[in-house]
């Protein structure tokens, strides 16, 4: 079977930047700070979680109690990061196309680089707080582990799965309005039923298979094994992770190139 997503992305490469460009840029045009925002935002999310759970709930993760308070925000913060990239992916996700009609009925417009713009978008916060997090892991531990290299390779599933989510779930917002209440409902409790509060390894055993059916439990572990713990990621993860990601965005591109042809019909 020919790919064809990943031809669809490099032929619109450079539109994609110009897009994402305007869409990280667009949304601190007009404050005082402008882009400042988005590293203000997640600093200002860590000294929250570090003071609540360090001084409030007196909470510690396991094994890094000469972290001090900050060694639970850090993981916490690590787990977040992952979290939030994919809440604000499917979010966007369902409007992606009702919220651009005219680039639907008036001009011809690859649709399809919508999908991949809302996740340039995503990932260029995910960055900015990924410095944040750096920042304070040093002052913490007094270094960060090298196996950070791998971060890059740990995110691929990650990022894979929340394309093929974003062509699936743009192309069903054009049908299914209420889908958009639906997914916020689930993305809200997504977070509760993810390992970033708590790891993995503090639940009782028979529970563990059942939470670890999540596929962001093994992208927030994994992301906390190659940022905190300094241990390279696991190649089964990997190898499973890369290749079923590959293959759900065929899917979902496939899917999403039929479907807009009744976008028109329909808005």
């Amino acid at each position: 079977m020919k790919l064809l997503f990943p031809i669809a992305l490099w032929k619109h490469r450079e539109l994609w930047w110009r897009l994402t460009e305007r869409e990280v840029l667009g949304r601190y045009r007009g404050s005082a700070l402008g882009i400042g925002w988005s590293l203000i935002t997640p600093l200002a999310m860590l000294a929250v979680y570090t003071f609540v759970f360090s001084q409030v709930f007196k909470a510690r993760w396991g094994g890094l109690e000469q972290a001090g308070p900050l060694g639970f925000a850090i993981n916490l913060f690590a787990g977040l990061i992952v979290f939030n990239f994919f809440s604000e992916c499917a979010i966007k996700a369902t409007s992606l196309v009702v919220s651009n009609p005219n680039y639907v009925k008036k001009v011809i417009f690859p649709l399809d680089i919508l999908a991949p713009v809302s996740i340039g978008s995503a990932g260029f916060h995910a960055i900015s707080s990924l410095a944040i997090l750096a920042i304070f892991e040093f002052i913490a531990f007094r270094g960060i582990p090298t196996s950070v290299i791998w971060l890059p390779l740990v995110w691929i599933p990650l990022v894979l799965a929340c394309l093929a989510l974003s062509w699936l779930l743009a192309s069903l917002g054009v049908f299914l309005r209420d889908i958009g209440q639906l997914i916020s409902v689930f993305v809200n409790m997504l977070m509760f039923l993810s390992p970033i509060f708590f790891p993995l390894s503090a639940l009782p055993t028979a529970w563990q298979p059942w939470l670890g059916l999540n596929p962001l439990a093994a992208v927030i572990e994994q992301t906390r094994n190659v940022l905190i713990e300094g241990e390279a990621p696991s190649i089964h993860y990997l190898l499973i992770g890369c290749g079923s990601g590959i293959l759900i965005c065929e899917f979902a591109h496939r899917f999403f190139e039929r479907s807009k042809k009744a976008f028109a019909d329909v808005l």
